[in-house]
């Protein structure tokens, strides 16, 4: 059993940093913001996530007791990196792109991120319906 943990952590740590050299790479060498925006949020998380869940089997296996605060940063960084891209995305389309610029989205859609649901915020919904209640009391 302890060959097999032993091989189980390896492989996990060796996964890892071929995914994280990768995501380095990527960033390095990608053309341009948007294709460099990919090596980050996608290899390098899964890098850090091989490395993660390598301490965590480690701990199960030979420490006193298993260990969840890797699990914990695991699961905290992979449901913040994909947002964080998202956001970079948007930034960069808003200081470098014209909507007329981006593909057509079909009939009757736009990007999200230029159309109507971008020129108000949620709270700006929330009191216009809160105005139209009011006037309908």
């Amino acid at each position: 059993m302890e060959f097999f943990a032993e091989i189980l952590i390896s492989v996990l740590l060796v996964c890892g940093g071929i995914f994280g050299l990768v995501g380095s790479f990527g960033l390095v060498k990608l053309p341009d913001q948007m294709t460099r925006l990919h090596a980050p949020t996608k290899a390098a998380t899964l890098g850090v996530g091989g490395v993660l869940m390598a301490s965590m089997a480690w701990f199960a296996f030979f420490g006193d007791q298993p260990s969840w605060h890797e699990l914990l940063i695991t699961l905290f960084l992979f449901m913040t990196a994909p947002i964080t891209g998202l956001m970079l995305a948007k930034a960069h389309m808003h200081l470098s792109w014209h909507p007329d610029e981006l593909p057509h989205c079909g009939r009757d859609h736009d990007w999200a991120t230029y159309g109507n649901s971008a020129d108000r915020s949620l709270l700006d919904a929330r009191d216009e319906a809160g105005s139209q209640r009011d006037h309908h009391e």
